[in-house]
């Protein structure tokens, strides 16, 4: 490894702004290399003096003229809170040996446009490049990037290592797929190209051997073992029957196999002398291949043989053996050998490993308007119950406020979520008393396939207006009130209901930004999840860290989930799948998982590594997207990385002209409220468990869970979608600066140009709109070149991830009701209070703009609404008996006069001083 060091010595700093009361700072510089950092000792002073040098090695000198050293100065306040005072950066051409290099004066810049850090004068640094571990300066003592005094020694201090920003960002890739090797988004296909019906994928060539049926074989207890090489897999044991059906796939890989024979043997548990009964032996160089859509190759019978190789007089095996890929339409449903199961493995288990496309049940809502109740009867007849409506399904649960009455009067309209197929579903609606709740006055069950339905279709404007006639229904009394009280109720206990299911609501179980839900498709979306790498263990093997994994995706309505893949931290799955797109506007959510219903971990929840989201919007039309997408999840611990997943993923247009009509078209979908948000998730998973493969309720709410945590509170999130909102200012001040420009002349030409535009467009108004839209439209022409290339991924420095606060993370993930100690508690209701502080000035300030405009004319000020509205007056007489265009020039040419006709000492303007005379009702509150 080679010995260079980059050195930079901190000599000190001149006039950084106070920030103690006692007009001081507690300055420190941070330093950023390479993905090191290192950062000083903290010095109490306006002009700090350091006199410390930091090291960092040098990994690669050919890159050295590429890189960067990023000098932020901070500030370091009470309760381990940092202000940036300012940076310094030096490009990697200032890099010069140590006899070379000179102390120098760097100016402290802002971190960035929108950031209104009141920055001021210098940093003085000097930066060189050294073979050895020694200072230029003897004398001089080298700071610990942990604040701590470093020993004697001469070697350099240790930085710690930071996760670089490229591994968090999607790679684009270029591997050999069916349709061939993919170069920039398309594919580049050989000489003789290969049609294949998977072309998002990887070609994998299988072994198939089918294994149909036996015939006049007297056995009693039969099943048959398929022999490859090191490969073996057996059929399900059929007992007492002679000609025993399978029906069986096994599936091999091609490129694993070690043998030039295939062995079919046929066994019987229940023979004395051994279970053998017969085999049949195919060699494998004759076996013939086959690729879709060519027609399936068709079992055939094979006479049966004994050990020594003789032909038995009765017993055949029907079998059919060919070669294949992943195309084949037997591999969805075949057992695949490079599936390694523990021995003692039920059966069962091994329907948790293959692949499986789930359609999402249709969902609707369940409104029931409760309206009143009459006749209730209690068994005390002394009191009056004090009476609720309860309706229920299945597993949800709702309530009407409580009334004390005999005719109770509610009128409130209550919903739960429900799915097709309605059979077997009621709706149970039950009035009880809050004073005895063991005592229900009335119950009714609704079956809600008997119930109306409106809305079924979402762009039928008729059905929203539909009109749901109520209906009275008879409550039927609890068991212990008839036995008590022998009275005729023939016309009693009766509940007025609105009950109607809507349907208008396609796929609530989701956010509007993540559905899909029009009628006509307009693009056809392919997915082809190819591999994963560096998974995150999962389970110990053999002493082996080692994953289980499977891929879930999901998009609109259709749910997918791959092959499982055992003991493999780099699995290969290389599975295509087709959607419809209905609406660009949506997502695509591809996520991993540990399958926990195999092996040691057998009946255990199935755990989340991680997923990838992908706005279809953001593709190209017809471009082949390949990427390996890191895989991220933020803990209490911070941000971790995975593993990576690769994909292949295009999106292909049906009709252009219906496309850009989608963006005209409003969103079908409304946001529901978040208590039917997670009812609906339920219903879904429930629906989804009961699939063979089930998807598990953590699957399920994992793959929803970025639509659920965005309500949750987040200090980082909350800093996040501050700097988004912040981030809008730098267009406009980069536009405020550069009008600066034209008003100081710092350019001659572009000044003089601007002042003709100007009078241009105010001699001709017609144009102004003209020449604003044509300037967008050639803004956005020059910005085609420099358009994104890659799919948008999870950006860790938007989210404020990559180097979070400790306990910032661990409020975010604290239970609910919290789990923390008072003191830190105390700690973050003081944070809490100081950022709430800041918003409540904000709103001040904003209120007091608009309280000062307000109060032009209402005479509070009686001696400012005189000037107002006298200025008013001659601005009226002066704009009529002036042309506006006459004014509207004069009053450009003075903003832009040149400086020499300016005050020196720049002053506020007089409407400025009279705007900030104007009074405002702040000293009214207390």
């Amino acid at each position: 490894m080679s010995n260079l060091k980059l050195a930079v010595e901190v000599v000190s700093a001149h006039n950084l702004m106070p920030r103690h009361g006692q007009g001081t700072t507690s300055a420190y510089v941070e330093f950023l290399f390479d993905g090191h950092r290192a950062q000083t000792s903290e010095v109490r002073d306006v002009n700090p003096v350091w006199n410390e040098t930091i090291f960092f090695d040098v990994s690669d000198a050919n890159r050295l003229r590429d890189l960067v050293v990023e000098a932020n100065v901070f500030h370091n306040g009470n309760a381990n809170s940092t202000t940036f005072l300012g940076k310094v950066c030096l490009p990697g051409t200032l890099f010069v040996p140590c006899s070379d290099a000179v102390v120098s004066r760097h100016p402290l810049k802002k971190r960035g446009i929108f950031c209104f850090s009141r920055v001021k004068r210098e940093l003085v640094l000097k930066a060189f490049l050294t073979g050895n571990h020694y200072l230029a300066n003897p004398n001089q003592s080298q700071p610990s990037v942990n604040h701590e005094a470093q020993s004697e020694s001469h070697e350099p201090p240790k930085v710690m290592r930071l996760p670089r920003p490229s591994d968090y960002l999607p790679k684009e890739t270029s591997p050999y797929l069916g349709g061939g090797h993919v170069v920039r988004g398309r594919f580049v296909r050989g000489d003789s190209p290969v049609i294949s019906t998977h072309e998002l994928v990887e070609t994998m060539h299988y072994l198939f051997v089918r294994v149909v049926k036996a015939l006049d074989l007297s056995c009693r207890d039969t099943y048959v073992e398929v022999k490859v090489g090191n490969y073996k897999e057996i059929t399900r044991n059929l007992e007492r029957k002679q000609n025993p059906e399978w029906n069986e796939v096994f599936a091999f890989p091609k490129e694993n196999l070690q043998s030039s024979v295939l062995d079919v043997v046929v066994k019987d548990k229940e023979l004395v002398d051994g279970d053998f009964v017969g085999s049949v032996q195919f060699a494998l160089n004759e076996v013939p291949n086959r690729v879709p859509p060519d027609s399936p190759v068709p079992p055939e019978r094979h006479q049966v043989v004994d050990k020594d190789g003789k032909k038995k007089k009765k017993g055949e095996l029907m079998l059919a053996v060919w070669y294949g890929t992943q195309a084949d339409e037997a591999f969805p449903n075949a057992w695949y050998s490079d599936v390694i199961l523990p021995a003692d493995t039920s059966s069962a288990a091994y329907t948790h490993v293959r692949s499986k496309v789930y359609p999402s049940p249709r969902l609707w809502y369940a409104r029931v308007n409760v309206i009143e109740a009459r006749d209730l009867v209690v068994p005390d007849t002394s009191r009056i119950p004090v009476a609720y409506a309860s309706i229920q399904i299945g597993h949800q649960c709702l309530k009407t406020k409580e009334v004390q009455s005999l005719n109770p009067m509610w009128n409130e309209e209550l919903m739960l979520v429900t799915a097709e197929p309605f059979d077997d579903q009621h709706l149970i609606v039950s009035v009880e008393d809050h004073v005895c709740p063991e005592e229900t006055l009335g119950r009714i069950s609704i079956a809600l396939n008997s119930v109306e339905r409106c809305g079924e279709s979402a762009d039928d404007d008729a059905d929203d207006d539909q009109i749901i006639c109520g209906q009275w229904f008879n409550l039927d009394m609890s068991l212990s009130n008839v036995m008590e009280r022998d009275i005729d109720h023939k016309f009693s206990r009766r509940i007025h209901l609105h009950v109607c299911l809507d349907g208008g609501y396609h796929l609530l179980d989701d956010s509007s930004n993540y559905c899909n839900d029009l009628q006509q498709p307009v693009g056809v979306l392919k997915l082809g999840v190819l591999n994963a790498k560096d998974l995150m263990p999962m389970k110990t093997e053999t002493g082996k860290a080692t994953t289980d994994s499977y891929c879930v995706a999901k998009y609109g309505d259709k749910w997918v989930r791959t092959r499982t893949i055992t003991n493999s931290t780099s699995p290969k799955y290389n599975e295509p799948y087709t959607w419809e797109v209905y609406d660009p506007v949506s997502f695509l959510t591809v996520g991993v998982f540990h399958n926990g219903q195999i092996g040691n971990s057998s009946g255990k929840k199935d755990k989340e590594i991680g997923k990838v989201r992908i706005r279809i919007s953001t593709l190209e039309s017809d471009r082949l997207y390949t990427h390996s997408y890191p895989l991220l999840s933020v803990s209490s611990s911070g941000v971790k990385k995975t593993g990576e997943l690769h994909l292949a993923i295009r999106y292909s247009c049906i009709s252009f002209v219906n496309l850009m009509l989608i963006y005209s078209q409003p969103i079908s979908v409304k946001i529901q409220p978040g208590t039917l948000w997670d009812q609906a998730v339920l219903v879904v998973a429930d629906r989804l468990a009961q699939v063979e493969p089930p998807l598990g309720k953590e699957v399920v709410e994992y793959m929803y869970s970025d639509a659920a945590d965005v309500h949750a509170w987040s200090l980082r999130r909350g800093k996040a979608n501050f700097f988004r909102m912040m981030s809008f200012s730098p267009p406009f001040i980069s536009v405020l600066k550069w009008f600066e420009e034209v008003c100081a002349w710092r350019s001659l030409i572009i000044t003089v140009l601007v002042h003709v535009l100007f009078v241009m467009l105010v001699c001709t108004p017609e144009l102004t709109l003209s020449t604003v839209f044509l300037y967008t439209f050639v803004i956005g022409i020059w910005n085609f070149r420099d358009r994104p290339r890659h799919p948008p991924h999870v950006d860790t420095r938007l989210s404020h991830a990559d180097y979070p606060h400790p306990d910032e993370l661990d409020e975010e993930f604290d239970t609910f009701p919290t789990s923390q100690k008072n003191d830190i508690l105390r700690m973050r209701y003081d944070r809490l209070r100081s950022i709430a502080g800041r918003i409540q000035t904000v709103m001040g300030d904003v209120a007091m703009i608009g309280e000062k405009i307000q109060e032009l004319c209402s005479w509070r000020d009686p001696r400012a609404t005189f000037i107002f509205i006298t200025f008013c007056l001659f601005v009226a007489i002066v704009l009529f008996v002036t042309p506006l265009k006459a004014v509207v020039i004069v009053a450009g040419f003075y903003l832009m006069r040149h400086p020499r006709f300016r005050r020196r000492q720049q002053m506020p303007s007089v409407l400025a001083n009279f705007y900030r005379r104007l009074p405002t009702k702040e000293g009214y509150i207390s």
